[in-house]
């Protein structure tokens, strides 16, 4: 019997398909089979290596206000296979050039009893699947409402899995390793407390959600090309360990306002039995859409310093008075009140962060609480909380406009919202054409608190265009955007590439709330980076802070983040009197790069330890860096990445035998070997630790006397 003739009807016995279509990866290790069952539902099924990844799947929709949902009932029309293989450059990441290579399937649906037209887009990377659903013009179906998208995800079993709950308003959690099983049992301890938050289920989890199988696969489920359309939860039947897909909805309970023709965004599945194989994927980045902004040349990376963990720790405010209960934008007279004398953002105080970062060879400076408003921006479901334009008395907009173009400075500039939305967007003309006025090429924006107008999420379909809105706006005015609190990335910084980063996790900040947990930064590459870079703000070398709270981390381990927590735009966020405490671990922040020709995943177990190296797109230099979880490791390094037949300096920044991220946090040393093409490092990481390593070619005579590494 013909191979693929037996191969059809063994998916017949399993699911019962009238008609199916399959496909395989270009490697032929991933294969995918879609048909419609014997009620005429969509059905998906994956596989890898003859493992079951996705048992058989349904897909579908539940439409408000209709008679006829297009969950079952369809017929196949047509279909269309492809094979694509392109290579394009990004203008900054984690590579210079990504490979785009995958088989399509692209299935033509007719819902028999409405007429109604769907297709459902499907490709298959070596590294795993992509599917969209797709909406064309037709004369049944024009404007139409989402109650669901009932796309589902059968687990082949319990898998181990690294989740934070399901949330409407924020991803700010820390990660739970468990059994699916176990999610349940585990939630209500997973909910902390947040500054707007609304959980919706017992079993509901966030993605990107990394599992890992009990035969040693790890699967890893997100969404890529997030545009006009709420984000994605996954919603765990444990009885049968099937995720089905929960829309986040607006302040209606509807989940999407569609017009055709429409598109969902693609629901990615990545699989491989190598957990570095998860990170080196680029899917995500694949399925969006090649840049709109034809001239990208004043997109660069940026290296930054700021007025900001003083803040967030309490040694200074934001605010310029204590004196007002309350602020009235243009009625408000800030010449009149007695200043608190903690204010961060004063012209004396930025001007010393512009001046170390001058002496420090950094690019940026970033100032929050700048501007009028602060001392009632929060917790007042206050509309119009701040104008973007207005500096407080103590802040000379212009003067450090002129003070930091001469010390060779760019400023960034901060915009938080409040979640005022509205408000933001009828000030963004006047807020970009400001920073264009006096230099500032970035912009961190922040959605802290429960969103204006009320009811709404910061996930649903409204905000999600929003946050678009103020990217393509920033591209207008060549702005720079870093989110934090928006909605987590899903590679649309391929197609916007002033996207220049996002928070849209727990990041340092949480370590002066009390902490973030050990491992924390060996679970998010796997988790909220599959999306895109991170604003994670690494750096800190004074775990005890100056509110009382202390960082779960190594110093070497803070430093190997600007390694391992990739971002074109990387902040010091210390004070700079810290790193003066320790000149020589600082280097390593001045020297290690932003912008990447090539990443190399060299040791890779969520949760547990990561290494990673990468190569300077600029100056060809090698950088390496590894962070663990709570029990201390020794890895093994080979560096058969270098050119053969050179020889390298390498200098290594690493943990003490006796370091320990909450006793000894900062035992670190610093050596120096000689390395080359045939070289192994053991090295030892402390728990919370790592190491980094800065590798360049070298002169005879620097390395004379330099120990050579077997």
């Amino acid at each position: 019997m013909h191979l693929k003739y037996r191969f059809l009807l063994l998916f017949l016995g399993w699911f019962g398909f009238v008609s199916a279509q399959e496909i395989s990866s270009p490697n032929g290790e991933l294969q995918m089979a879609f048909g419609l069952d014997a009620s005429g539902a969509p059905t998906y099924q994956l596989s890898y290596k003859n493992q079951a990844v996705i048992q058989s799947s349904r897909l579908g929709f539940d439409l408000k206000n209709d008679s006829i949902d297009l969950i079952q009932g369809f017929r196949m029309v047509d279909s269309e296979e492809s094979l694509k293989d392109e290579t394009w450059k990004p203008v900054w990441g984690e590579e210079s050039s990504i490979r785009n290579h995958y088989r399509e399937l692209i299935v033509h649906l007719e819902h028999l009893a409405s007429k109604r037209k769907l297709n459902i887009r499907f490709r298959l990377f070596d590294s795993g699947l992509g599917f969209r659903y797709e909406f064309p013009v037709q004369e049944n179906m024009g404007h139409f409402v989402i109650m669901e998208e009932l796309t589902h995800f059968a687990m082949n079993g319990d898998h181990t899995a690294f989740w934070i709950p399901g949330d409407y308003d924020t991803q700010e959690y820390d990660y739970t390793e468990s059994k699916l099983s176990e999610i349940r049992g585990l939630m209500e301890k997973a909910i902390t407390p947040n500054a707007s938050q609304t959980p919706f289920s017992d079993t509901g989890v966030q993605t990107a959600l990394m599992m890992k199988s009990a035969t040693g696969l790890y699967i890893n489920i997100h969404e890529a090309a997030l545009i006009d359309y709420p984000a994605m939860h996954l919603e765990l039947d444990d009885e049968r360990m099937v995720f089905v897909s929960h829309l986040t909805p607006d302040s209606q309970g509807d989940k999407g306002y569609l017009v055709t023709p429409a598109q969902s965004p693609w629901r990615t599945v990545l699989v491989s039995d190598d957990a570095g194989e998860i990170l080196a994927s680029r899917i995500t980045y694949n399925l969006n859409e090649p840049s709109k902004i034809e001239n990208t040349s004043w997109i660069k990376p940026m290296k930054y310093v700021g007025v900001w963990w003083e803040m967030i720790t309490g040694q200074s405010s934001w605010s310029y008075t204590d004196e007002l209960k309350a602020v009235k934008l243009g009625v408000t007279d800030f010449s009149n009140v007695k200043p608190n004398g903690k204010h961060g953002a004063s012209t004396e105080n930025v001007k010393k962060y512009i001046d170390f970062a001058s002496e420090h060879g950094f690019d940026g400076v970033l100032v929050e609480g700048w501007n009028v408003g602060w001392e009632d921006w929060f917790g007042n479901s206050k509309d119009y909380v701040f104008d973007f334009l207005t500096p407080y008395p103590d802040f000379d907009l212009r003067g450090i406009a002129t003070y930091a173009k001469e010390k060779g400075v760019q400023m960034i500039m901060h915009h938080e919202t409040s979640s005022s939305v509205r408000n933001y967007e009828r000030h963004l003309d006047q807020a970009y054409q400001l920073m264009k006025d006096y230099g500032y090429p970035a912009v961190k924006s922040g959605y802290v608190g429960d969103i204006i107008p009320r009811g709404e999420y910061h996930y649903s379909q409204w905000l999600v265009n929003h946050y678009q809105y103020a990217i393509e706006k920033g591209a207008e005015y060549q702005i720079m955007v870093n989110a934090h609190e928006a909605v987590r990335p899903t590679g649309i910084a391929r197609t916007w590439p002033n996207l220049i980063a996002n928070e849209s996790a727990r990041g340092t900040e949480y370590q002066a709330f009390g902490g973030n947990k050990a491992n924390h930064v060996t679970i998010l590459p796997f988790t909220r980076q599959i999306g895109g870079p991170m604003d994670y703000t690494p750096g800190i070398f004074e775990m005890d802070v100056f509110n009382g709270s202390h960082v779960n981390s190594t110093l070497a381990n803070q430093l190997a983040l600007y390694v391992t927590m990739y971002s074109p735009l990387q902040m010091a966020a210390d004070y700079p009197e810290n790193y003066m405490r320790f000149p020589d671990a600082f280097q390593f922040i001045k020297d290690v790069a932003l912008d990447w020709e090539k990443s190399i995943y060299l040791e890779a177990e969520p949760g547990y330890y990561l290494t990673i190296a990468r190569r300077a797109k600029d100056s060809g230099e090698w950088f390496v860096g590894n962070v663990n979880g709570f029990e201390g490791r020794t890895g093994e390094v080979k560096f058969d990445f270098l050119d053969e037949g050179k020889t390298y300096l390498a200098e290594i920044y690493s943990d003490q035998a006796e370091a320990h991220f909450k006793t000894n946090p900062q035992a670190y040393e610093i050596r120096k070997v000689a390395v080359d093409s045939k070289s192994v490092l053991k090295q030892y990481s402390a728990p919370g630790g790592g190491y980094a390593i800065r590798i360049r070619e070298a002169s005879k005579e620097e390395l004379k006397g330099v120990k050579k590494l077997k």
